[in-house]
């Protein structure tokens, strides 16, 4: 996990190393998917995100290199039961991912359901073992005192980062909550920015402001300009 450093120093840094390489749309094929990792491998990103179903193909294709593989639980309304969370965090962890992006049970939230929310991302943080777990909070649909509350419900339940968004809602990332997040996180937990984070400029500000992660469907346009 790339370490939270409070700047952008950009004539020292590559972007490359903060992005997980996206592509989550549900008309996504085989041959896309493929070319994710083949672009991944080539830049060095982070990780490969994609829909459960791809995970034994970009585990199989990732092998041998650094890139994890990573996928989504409960994606994209968060409105699955906890054992139905566990059971495909568990599935994919045995097919080969590396990193989960579970979606918070959100409507569980606003209604002050608290101890659910928790329970529900600590069976995903078992059911992970080794592989690391990361929380979309859809901040779009949160208050700025839900987000802190979700946020420190993630703490408590062990994950491992804090998410702002699925990109299927009505809103992504923001400057403004990555640094409320980053705020109530503290410095040791990862967070990622995600959702219409489609610059290099946006990416860099989301780090500078508190991310440790980004992930979006752009990445080879943010690293153009960056040696493979």
């Amino acid at each position: 996990m790339l370490p939270f450093r409070g700047n952008w120093e950009s004539e020292n840094m590559r972007l490359a190393p903060y992005i997980d390489h996206t592509i989550l749309t549900p008309e996504a094929t085989v041959e896309q998917v493929a070319k994710r990792c083949a672009e991944a491998r080539h830049y060095g990103f982070a990780a490969v995100c994609v829909n459960p179903w791809f995970v034994p193909l970009v585990a199989e294709t990732l092998a041998g290199s650094d890139v994890m593989t990573c996928t989504v639980i409960g994606f994209p309304l968060g409105a699955t039961t906890t054992a139905t969370k566990a059971a495909e965090t568990a599935e994919a962890v045995a097919a080969g991912a590396r990193e989960v992006d579970m979606v918070l049970a959100i409507g569980a939230l606003r209604g002050g359901c608290l101890d659910y929310v928790r329970h529900d991302v600590m069976a995903v943080v078992e059911a992970a073992a080794t592989a690391h777990v990361k929380v979309i909070l859809e901040t779009c649909l949160l208050t700025d005192e839900e987000k802190v509350t979700a946020c420190r419900l993630c703490v408590e339940a062990g994950a491992h980062f804090v998410k702002t968004s699925t990109g299927f809602s009505t809103g992504g990332a923001t400057v403004a909550d990555i640094t409320l997040m980053r705020k109530t996180v503290g410095p040791a937990m990862g967070i990622k920015a995600s959702g219409g984070v489609r610059t290099r400029e946006a990416a860099q500000a989301m780090i500078a402001a508190g991310a440790t992660r980004i992930g979006t469907s752009a990445g080879v346009t943010l690293v153009a300009d960056e040696s493979a």
